[in-house]
């Protein structure tokens, strides 16, 4: 072999054994452990206090699981310009934490015209270093909505009559409901009714100081609060100020409420073939068919019939003639009647719970004579 080959393979054979299995590359420079910013921080203002919530990231900067809690500052500012200032809480959180925090607004913001406020979060290594700022989250600065007072629920057969005092023409209502008896083993089956969400809101317009919530189930038991609520446009958004939440108030709801009251309830006498075709033991016969409108109740049972007889001397009492069994349809054959005999009429409406309506409106029919 020449000189220049013998100094050819010896280049190449130092380039593979540079290059070989278990070579390490070229250093790294040490992670700074820097958390991911946060990306979805939201922030809703009530009055003088912010709820603030977010996650917290799983990595840092460099793609590593972080290990150990992670400092967080929370900031404000007012102007895009302006330096965001830290409101001095020593908060902390786990990696992948739903966090959440209440801030108090400083009194100088909850004062004055209506503006946009920016929350951000940053957080910090053990360093005090950072990766940025969170996106920002804002609300309105500014005086917020008279709180409400006053409040106050009823149940009813229709629903949770709610009341308050006063009302602000400029802002809305919105009633927050807590369910407090949340179904423990929800119910199985195609009938079986969807389960009940523990809260919700209702919206109630402008300058009203009453509303009714239909949207409730007899058998539990609900918490209501209620705050007013005015929508800002600020920047091309329309933003939400909330006032303080009211006091609350409880109602335990149960079904103590009879049916509706039969209505538009009519009597017609019937002789010989036409009544003997339901009572052909008895005919030829004269009875009185009565109907009615049917109530239109989840809870009702039945039906009862009244009748009282005239009589030339006053009328006698009132006595029940359908069975003990309330009737399943708005309609009944009265055959226990005399001819030449006026008689009075008079229905009710039985719900399951075995409450009865008021007696629906008097109808009267004499029987003719044969």
């Amino acid at each position: 072999m020449s000189p220049l080959h013998k100094l050819q393979f010896a280049a190449v054979a130092a380039t593979l054994f540079l290059t070989g299995c278990g070579m390490p590359g070229a250093p790294q420079p040490p992670s700074l452990n820097l958390a991911d910013p946060v990306k979805d921080l939201a922030a809703t203002r009530s009055g003088n206090q912010v709820a603030l919530t977010w996650t917290m990231p799983k990595r840092n900067t460099d793609k590593l699981l972080l290990k150990d809690r992670v400092a967080a500052t929370v900031c404000i500012r007012e102007n895009a310009s302006d330096d965001c200032v830290p409101l001095g809480d020593n908060l902390s959180f786990p990696p992948a934490a739903a966090a959440s925090v209440i801030e108090i607004l400083p009194e100088e913001l909850t004062a004055g015209p209506l503006r946009p406020l920016s929350y951000f979060v940053e957080l910090r290594n053990r360093h005090g270093r950072s990766a940025g700022l969170s996106n920002a989250a804002v609300v309105v600065a500014g005086a917020a909505p008279a709180p409400v007072n006053g409040l106050s629920a009823e149940a009813r057969k229709q629903g949770v009559v709610l009341r308050w005092n006063s009302a602000e023409e400029s802002a809305v209502v919105r009633l927050h409901r807590k369910l407090l008896t949340p179904s423990a083993k929800p119910q199985k089956g195609l009938l079986a009714p969807s389960p009940e969400p523990p809260e919700q809101s209702l919206l109630v317009d402008a300058g009203a100081t009453r509303a009714l919530d239909k949207a409730v189930r007899f058998g539990q038991s609900y918490e209501y609060r209620a705050q007013r609520v005015v929508r800002v446009p600020l920047n091309g958004k329309t933003l939400e100020l909330a006032g303080e939440l009211s006091a609350p108030v409880r109602v335990e709801l149960q079904d103590i409420f009879p049916p509706e009251v039969p209505s538009a309830l009519a009597a017609v006498a019937t002789t010989g073939e036409s009544a003997a075709q339901t009572a052909p033991q008895t005919a030829p016969q004269t009875a009185i068919d009565l109907s009615w409108q049917p109530v239109p109740d989840a809870n009702l049972a039945g039906y009862i019939v009244y009748r009282c007889e005239k009589t030339g001397e006053g009328d006698a009492s009132w006595q029940r003639i359908s069975p003990a069994e309330s009737l399943p349809s708005p309609a009944f054959r009265d055959a226990q009647v005399q001819p030449g005999h006026t008689y009075r009429y008079a229905v009710s409406s039985l719900a399951q719970n075995g409450h009865e309506s008021h007696r629906s409106a008097e109808t009267e029919e004499t029987v003719p004579n044969p």
